[in-house]
Order: C-alpha cells, then sequence, then structure tokens
C-alpha cells in the first residue's frame, strides 16, 4: 500500500528538537558543514502501543541544495539491546528507527511486493535486523529467516517522488529474465506534500533478496592487486555480465535513438566539465591541448549510438561476486542528483567507463609498487574490455566515445579528490596522463 504522510504535529515538532544534534553527525545528512536549516515536512505512525513507530520527513536546505530526507524513530520505555539511544521525550527513549525490530515489522505490515515473495517477506524476523555499516547515502539493514540472512532492506534516506531507480529497474530486469540482480522483494511507497504543497508519491524503502557469502567487488580487486594475483579472469567475467546487462535493459526499455546525445552533445559536456574542473585543480590547464584534441576528434564523429537505460553510477563497489559469479546492485544513481537526471538514458559506455575508473583506483590503493599496479591494471583493462566488446557487438568502434566518458569521470575525481581526499589527488592525474598521452 501507500502510506500517506499528514502534516507534522506538535510531537513531531518537539522530536525534531530530540534529533537536531544527532541529525549533523549522520553519514547519510547531506549538509556537513552545519549551516543546514532543517524544516518538518511531516510524518506517518507505521505502529502504536508500547513502541510507536514514526516516520518523520524532513526538509533540509544547505548552500545549493534543498532535498527531503527521511528519520524513522522508535519511541518506547525499553531500550534493551537498542542500536543507539537518540534521546528521551515524556518519559520514553527516542532511538534510530531503521534497524529496531518494532521497525522492521511495522515496514514489512505496511509493505507492497510482487506475488512470488510474499512468503519469503513473511518469514522475515525483525528482530534479525542488522545495520550494515560503512560510507553510505542511505541505510541498509540485513533481515533473516530460518538461521540465514535472507533479505536486506535499503531505507532511502531522500525519498524522491517518481519510480526510484533501484526499485524500477531490478523489477524489469527481472521481468525480462536477467538474473545477475538481486530479486526484488517488496517496497514502501509514500505521498508527501511537496515543495508546491502538491502531493508527491515516491519510495521509501525497498528489500531485496540477500546475496549470501557476497564479497565486495573493489575489495576484492584491491586485495589481488596487494597480493599480485591478476585480476584479469574475474574481470573478464564481469565484462561479459555488463553488456548482458546492457543488452537487457535494452529488452526491458527499449532505447532512444532520438535523444540528444550525438558526438557535438558528448563533447560539449566534455568541454564543460574540463572548464569547471580546472577552475578548483589549476594544475590540469597542463591538459588543455590534450582535452582539445579529443573534443576536436569527437565532433569530426558522423554519429554515436541511441541512448538506453543504464545503471548510472557502475563501478567495484556496486558488484559482488557471490558463488562464482557477479550480481550487480545499487542501481539508484546520486540519491542527491535529480530523479530525472538518474533515469535520463545515456551512453552504454558510461558504465563501461565507470568500471575501467574503479579498477584504476583498485590498483593504486591495492598496489604494492607503480610498476606492479600499472601491469596489474593493463592486464585487468584489457580482460574486461574484451569481454565486454566480445559480448556488445558494435562497442569496438566506440572507443573514442569511451575515453571521452573516462576522461569526463577521471576529470570529476580530480576535482573531488582535491576537496576531499588530497593524498589521493595523484590517482585521476595519472589517469589523466594515461588517457591524454599523445
Amino acid at each position: 500500500m501507500t502510506v500517506t504522510v499528514g502534516r507534522a504535529d506538535g510531537l513531531d515538532a518537539r522530536l525534531l528538537d530530540v534529533l537536531r544534534p544527532w541529525l549533523a553527525d549522520r553519514r547519510w545528512f547531506p549538509v556537513k558543514d552545519g549551516s543546514a536549516q532543517v524544516t518538518l515536512i511531516g510524518s506517518v505512525q507505521l505502529a502504536s502501543g508500547l513502541s510507536l513507530v514514526r516516520v518523520l520527513l524532513l526538509r533540509v536546505r544547505g548552500d545549493a541544495l534543498s532535498t527531503v530526507l527521511q528519520v524513522p524513530v522508535v519511541l518506547t520505555p525499553d531500550a534493551a539491546g537498542a542500536d543507539e539511544v537518540i534521546g528521551s521525550l515524556d518519559g520514553r527513549h527516542v532511538l534510530d528507527g531503521a534497524g529496531h525490530p518494532a521497525f522492521l515489522a511495522a515496514w514489512l505490515a505496511a509493505a507492497d511486493g510482487p506475488p512470488r515473495a510474499t512468503s519469503t517477506r513473511a518469514a522475515l524476523l525483525p528482530s534479525s535486523g542488522r545495520v550494515l555499516t560503512g560510507e553510505q547515502s542511505n541505510t541498509s539493514v540485513v533481515l533473516s529467516a530460518g538461521g540465514a540472512s535472507a533479505a536486506i532492506l535499503k531505507v532511502l534516506r531522500a525519498p524522491a517522488g517518481g519510480e526510484n531507480p533501484d526499485v524500477d529497474v531490478p523489477r524489469h530486469l527481472v521481468e525480462v529474465g536477467w538474473d545477475a540482480v538481486p530479486a526484488p522483494l517488496g517496497w514502501l511507497t509514500a505521498t508527501w506534500p511537496g515543495a508546491d504543497d502538491e502531493p508527491t508519491t515516491g519510495y521509501l524503502g525497498a528489500l531485496s533478496a540477500f546475496v549470501p557469502e557476497a564479497a565486495d567487488g573493489f575489495v576484492l580487486a584491491c586485495d589481488h592487486a596487494r597480493a599480485g594475483t591478476s585480476f584479469a579472469p574475474l574481470a573478464a567475467e564481469l565484462g561479459t555480465v555488463v553488456a548482458s546487462m546492457h543488452a537487457a535493459l535494452v529488452r526491458a526499455y527499449g532505447s532512444f535513438p532520438d535523444a540528444d546525445l550525438g558526438p557535438g552533445a558528448v563533447a560539449d559536456g566534455l568541454a564543460a566539465r574540463y572548464a569547471w574542473a580546472v577552475q578548483s585543480v589549476p594544475e590540469l590547464t597542463r591538459h588543455r591541448d590534450g582535452v582539445a584534441a579529443v573534443l576536436a576528434a569527437l565532433r569530426a564523429l558522423p554519429a554515436a549510438p541511441p541512448r538506453q537505460r543504464v545503471h548510472g553510477d557502475l563501478h567495484l563497489g556496486q558488484v559482488l561476486r557471490s558463488s562464482g559469479r557477479w550480481y550487480v546492485t545499487d542501481f539508484e544513481g546520486e540519491p542527491l542528483a535529480p530523479l530525472a537526471e538518474r533515469t535520463r538514458p545515456d551512453l552504454a559506455v558510461r558504465d563501461v567507463a565507470g568500471v575501467l575508473r574503479s579498477l584504476d583506483y583498485a590498483a593504486a590503493v591495492g598496489g604494492r609498487d607503480r610498476k606492479t599496479a600499472g601491469s596489474w591494471l593493463q592486464e585487468a583493462r584489457t580482460a574486461f574490455l574484451e569481454a565486454y566488446e566480445a559480448a556488445a557487438p558494435g562497442c569496438g568502434d566506440q572507443h573514442l566515445l569511451l575515453r571521452a566518458q573516462e576522461l569526463d569521470k577521471t576529470l570529476y575525481e580530480a576535482v573531488y579528490e582535491a576537496r576531499h581526499r588530497p593524498d589521493w589527488l595523484p590517482i585521476p592525474l595519472a589517469g589523466l596522463d594515461r588517457l591524454l598521452r599523445p
């Protein structure tokens, strides 16, 4: 069912006062400099009684940012076993709801899902919820059934109106027979007052099958690089899987031959990215001629392939290795980007470029020395690309477009690292040197 978020009441306002100091330190809170303005949109009560479960929707405004934030809370007199006590209100503890059994039980009771997954949802034990730690923009909770991990709930911290791609895309892929994605098991939608007071409907969370004994693709690649073990066989398998994903996305959504993303548009986007990047990282001016040569070559291309639905944020951290095969996850894209941008059709080689850049980072993070890392990287890149091109006819003619997409991502990385992780800036700078080598 779709739950309705009502107007904020007095309890919501008092809860927000308790939450304010806690919110600023959350990994998923979007404004880190203390300047955020946080106001109430409303709330929905999922359960009452001894433990009251309420989901607050907040409006967070910062410099050039305005986003909706979801914060589930549990008010209960008993805080035994709670992961975190935020504060107290009216003699009851205020708890982070995301992993609390009362919230999980209420969420499962309210959720919709495919009929084939009804029995799976019914078997899940809310008391088994285990919140995953790490650098995440959402909150993921593992749930068990029959003594084994069976599902993972993603609480979408920045819900947006419309079809969330992390729910919509896996559903479509499974429907066309592609099984390298964790199967969707359920979802919860809500309607809330939008910025203009018009009703907005979107997803609050998504439940999918848990991939057992899975290794994170980036961690796996770093371990191989650190040990000096070839990643080429696994990279080749991943290339085949990514190509099959792109074919399945075309079956599910079609292609968009009339969309305006010809070579000229790609060149314009890359030119804008370079102009933006050089303002933050002045040393990129040494690549001006190299970028200009790529732009000229792009504009000389007669055409580009049709756009299609893509993953949009594909890298090694978005793939899992389990039972001798790869799974692709996290189709949401950048959660703070507008939904239209996250679902916009694009060139398939955008995803290919994302994996190549991720391999570059794995080589640098796990490599023992520059020479060893370089040879490891080249072997892995070649294996991934050759396998992808073998499974995606015609892709071999898109090397210039792929180079442009990889260059675009590397310029973004240079700005990000300069701002947030200066010690890592040499990674994208070395990538630029390779990409723009005459």
